[in-house]
């Protein structure tokens, strides 16, 4: 190699190349200069990629990371009980990508929903599944804590469910006390989950959808759905179906014209939300 690369200092490339000792030689490293690097996957989502992806990004400048809250709920006869958890995960991606240098975590699925003995809440129905607030709490007061260490210095949590967002706001209080002075805090956006019920709610109601505005499972929750993953409504069973009642797990309103049409308002004003609250998180504080 020594005689190759002396002998490539006074001769032509093309020369030096065409030496059969030194042909294999030059050949590997010239063509590996020559060729450009890969570009990593055209994913926000940190369960895709490596270690070293993440690592990369990091030092990139993704200093941003997404922890989307579900929650596996009865939501009527209509709704699969997975409707928390893609809407998160769904509407999380579109967040990081506006945001930008932003990745999301896994979708948190176990939630608060209610008690087991007595079953209370959503936990009268099957298909729910709860956690006591103190170990949700404990979930993502470790899961944050986790993000923290390896590089992320702002850990965004977003609920796509009422029931614990009470309990997300803790945990961005706790943590940012803990964090001060350590190069990270918990930006908690509470618009995320409250634009559904007061500026898509008058939306729907300007629109001629007030009787049909209920509070679970009503046609803003489907309509939401069927815009996100319809394959997740059974929509042909909805519209055939009398007005489902409380005992069905519908709390008020009428979900059956409901529309993916009338759910992409309202997804887009939850995405709207939580970008507008990125962007104005300048000193790490929570918005109000």
């Amino acid at each position: 190699m020594r005689k190759c690369l002396a002998f490539l200092a006074t001769a032509p490339l093309a020369l030096a190349l065409s030496m059969p000792a030194c042909a294999p030689a030059l050949a590997a490293p010239l063509l590996s200069a020559l060729t450009p690097a890969r570009p990593g996957p055209d994913t926000v989502d940190f369960a895709d990629l490596t270690w070293t992806e993440i690592r990369d990004a990091i030092r990139a400048g993704t200093t941003t990371v997404i922890i989307p809250v579900g929650g596996t709920e009865q939501s009527g006869p209509y709704i699969a009980v997975g409707k928390h958890d893609v809407r998160a995960m769904v509407l999380a991606r579109r967040i990081a990508r506006q945001a930008g240098r932003t990745l999301v975590a896994p979708v948190v699925a176990y939630v608060p929903e209610g008690g087991t003995v007595p079953r209370t809440s959503h936990m009268r129905f099957p298909g729910t599944i709860s956690l006591t607030p103190s170990t949700f709490r404990a979930l993502l007061t470790d899961a944050a804590e986790s993000l923290r260490v390896q590089g992320f210095s702002r850990v965004v949590l977003i609920g796509d469910h009422g029931g614990y967002q009470r309990d997300l706001r803790a945990v961005a209080d706790t943590l940012n006390w803990r964090w001060h002075g350590r190069g990270g805090h918990v930006l908690y956006i509470p618009a995320y989950y409250d634009v559904i019920a007061t500026t898509f709610a008058t939306w729907l109601r300007q629109h001629g959808h007030a009787a049909e505005v209920g509070q679970h499972a009503d046609l803003s929750d489907t309509s939401l759905m069927l815009a996100v993953d319809p394959a997740l409504v059974r929509t042909q069973a909805l519209r055939l179906a009398p007005l489902p009642t409380p005992a069905q797990g519908v709390y008020g309103g009428d979900p059956r014209r409901a529309e993916a049409a009338l759910g992409e308002v309202g997804a887009d004003m939850q995405v709207s939300a939580a970008v507008a609250a990125m962007q104005h998180d300048t000193t790490g504080q929570n918005p109000d």
